[in-house]
This record gives C-alpha cells, structure tokens and sequence, in this order.
C-alpha cells in the first residue's frame, strides 16, 4: 500500500484552442473525475492553475490543471503542494504518453520524463518520486519533432480509445486515491488483453 493520494493533477495547456489536442490527455482525464464526482473547478491564482476539491474514498482530494502552459507545470504543482504540506508521493499527475498506443495506461511510481516537458519541470521543482497515469496517445507515424502531433486533435478512433481508458481509470479512482497501487496497475495494465 502506497501512501494516499491528497493531489492529482491533469497536464495540459490552457485555453480553447489546445482543449481537444493530445497533450491535453491529463486535463480530460481530470474533467471526467469531475464530471462523475459533481465538482467544479475554479481559477486559484495563487496556485497558477484551475483547481477543485472533492472526497474519494473518504479522502480529501485536490484537482489541480495548471494554466501555465506545459513546460512551467512544476510552478502550479509545486505551488499547491507546498501550501498544503503534500508530499511527492501522494501526488498523481495525468499525462499523455507517445510511447503507449492510444487507449492504454500503465501507472508508476518515479521514473525519467522521456522528453515530456511537463514531467521534466514537476521533477525539477519536485523531484521524481510522485506517481504518474500515462495516457497513451502513440506516435506520429513519421520520424520527426513530434509537437505537431502532441498538439494536433486525435481521429475518433483515437479519441474514442483515450476516452475509454479515462473511463476505466475513474472507475478505480477510489483505490488510487487509497494507494492500492498495485491492485490498479494489475487492473489497468492488463486491458484489453484475454
């Protein structure tokens, strides 16, 4: 058993014209939590981001999406976490993945940011020991900068994939927050698989 989860935040980029593109994975999967738990964001300047709070599995929980922009994410979450005294190991951040295929997940604990620019700033403001949700969105099917792909709109299958796996990753929302990590990796990593 893992420590519980006091926040989990949702990487992405602010403002309408980014709300549909694959690097805004974490700020979808955060707005369906929301969605099912009847909470409602609001803008905390103080905290760099759009936050709110709810209780899972009996744990009060902090939404965090930093309006930032991605590669200054570590301000938002550092913010809040000092403020309210959370350490790096109850923090969650959501975010999308180019090295899962779209509609897989695999949760860790630590690890390097392989390039995501979010991931490198929370560890430098941070360190690497908070959990992550990876949200698979694939690759470009080029070589290449993969910018133009991280910020292009998934097709439908794709979408409909990421969403599905947002889907069950709300449904065992409960055990995250109560740190049965092992439980839900067990759940999540073995989607789709007979």
């Amino acid at each position: 058993m893992s420590e519980p989860i006091s926040l989990i935040v949702g990487l992405g980029n602010p403002g309408a014209e980014y709300e549909t593109t694959r690097h805004n994975a974490g700020f979808w999967f955060l707005e369906q939590i929301a969605r099912q738990s009847g909470a409602s964001f609001r803008v905390e300047s103080k905290f760099h981001g759009i936050v709110a709070k709810l209780q899972i599995s009996g744990e009060s929980v902090w939404l965090l999406k930093p309006t930032t922009f991605m590669n200054r994410s570590g301000q938002s979450v550092a913010a809040l976490a000092s403020y309210y005294k959370i350490s790096p190991t109850s923090i969650l951040v959501a975010h999308d993945e180019l090295d899962l295929p779209p509609g897989e997940l695999r949760l860790k604990l630590g690890g390097g940011h392989a390039g995501h620019n979010g991931l490198r700033d929370i560890t430098a403001h941070l360190g690497a020991g908070f959990h992550r949700l990876r949200i698979g969105i694939g690759r470009p099917g080029k070589p290449g900068p993969v910018v133009d792909y991280v910020l292009g709109t998934p097709g439908k299958m794709d979408r409909a994939a990421i969403e599905n796996a947002l889907d069950d990753a709300d449904r065992v929302i409960d055990q995250i927050v109560s740190g049965e990590m092992q439980k839900v990796m067990n759940r999540l990593h073995s989607r789709g698989k007979a």
